[in-house]
């Protein structure tokens, strides 16, 4: 799987978490076959445009103890992603140490690996018709 697909396999996969859950970083690496990949789906979602249609509710998207990832010194991602949850009906408490954190046995989504699509292989195949059309 090249970037392209990995970002592909991310964004559809987020795409199919429901209103009022979420799931984690490693979670959906596991989900798109790159388990050892968490980072790099965080990375992913980092950039993702507002404007992207469809949307991509990146913010359910949490670590795996359910804490909203910090987005640094002066940023505001952590805030606006506790309100997008919050928006959608999503509890999200602030700890004692000042993280957001969400309960994973109440908000969590965790399908088995398999039982959902994640498009690579919609992608592979729509890229090996075009190629073989184009001969």
């Amino acid at each position: 799987m090249d970037g392209d697909q990995f970002h592909a396999a991310v964004y559809h996969v987020v795409r199919q978490i429901p209103p009022q859950r979420v799931t984690s970083y490693g979670h959906i690496a596991k989900l798109i076959g790159m388990p050892n990949y968490s980072r790099h789906v965080g990375q992913a979602l980092k950039f993702v445009s507002p404007v992207v249609n469809p949307p991509i509710p990146w913010h359910r998207v949490l670590s795996s103890t359910g804490t909203i990832s910090s987005r640094g010194p002066g940023t505001d991602g952590a805030a606006r992603q506790r309100d997008a949850l919050v928006a959608e009906g999503v509890e999200v408490e602030t700890t004692r140490s000042g993280e957001f954190k969400v309960d994973l046995r109440t908000y969590g989504w965790f399908p088995a690996v398999g039982t959902i699509t994640t498009g690579v292989q919609a992608q592979q195949d729509e890229e090996a018709g075009g190629a073989e059309q184009a001969d």
